[in-house]
């Protein structure tokens, strides 16, 4: 199983899961549709389906288009989208698609929004988190990470206390997303003993330090880990080295 990072930033959240046989399984709409083709060499055929967290631009804006070519998409139904390419997501309540299973759960936003726990026979399974005030719930047997680390509180107060960071975008990010610390709380929280993977998404441009944030991952969990940048590709198998 491979992890394609498309866009991981309020500019635009995009990530593809792909098996050895072609499967592939598209992790929110917030990258134009042209970058999903060139990354599958222009070949839709493997796509199963969409997963979007929730209706923010940067993790939905070109669900229509995905839809249009024929991807089925999966969210909640208050998000706008209609059709018999739409089809709706309830939290704890799991689906299949293709060899994926998926069990969404929803996490704390400023909107609806869902987790996901995917599970497949290559990379087992996988837990999807972003967009988040923290994570309430513990999972077992998990073989890989892919979360938000959003925020650090003390570049933002910095920011702050010098005045390039506006109060109210400051308390709206604190309250709808995860910090570095909240992160680790939860990875801490949780049995890493089988976890192969730890995938820090959806860093803030102006309020994360990536290598800070990497080391500090590194040193709280001994485990391996990266940061989603673009054109980021990560093995994510359930047996490492395969």
């Amino acid at each position: 199983m491979i992890l394609i990072v498309l866009g991981s930033s309020s500019a635009g959240n995009g990530y593809l899961l792909q098996d050895s046989e072609g499967n592939c399984l598209i992790l929110e709409a917030g990258v134009r549709l042209k970058e999903v083709k060139k990354a599958l060499d222009f070949d839709l055929s493997g796509v199963q389906g969409c997963l979007i967290s929730h209706r923010h631009g940067d993790h939905i804006k070109y669900a229509s288009d995905y839809m249009k070519a024929g991807i089925d998409v999966y969210t909640d139904a208050t998000n706008g989208l209609e059709g018999h390419r739409f089809i709706q997501m309830e939290s704890g309540k799991q689906l299949t698609i293709g060899p994926w299973k998926i069990k969404p759960f929803s996490v704390i936003h400023d909107v609806p929004t869902f987790g996901f726990l995917l599970d497949h026979p290559e990379s087992g399974k996988t837990c999807f988190i972003t967009d988040t005030h923290y994570c309430p719930y513990i999972f077992k047997g998990l073989n890989n990470i892919i979360i938000e680390a959003n925020f650090c509180e003390e570049i933002m107060t910095k920011r702050f206390l010098e005045g390039s960071l506006n109060a109210v975008v400051r308390a709206r990010t604190m309250k709808s997303h995860m910090s570095l610390q909240t992160t680790l709380d939860f990875l801490k929280a949780n049995d890493l003993s089988e976890v192969n993977n730890i995938i820090l998404i959806h860093l803030s441009s102006g309020n994360a330090d990536p290598e800070s944030f990497l080391q500090r991952t590194l040193a709280a969990t001994g485990k391996t880990v990266a940061i989603a940048s673009p054109g980021t590709e990560i093995q994510l198998n359930k047996t490492p080295f395969l």
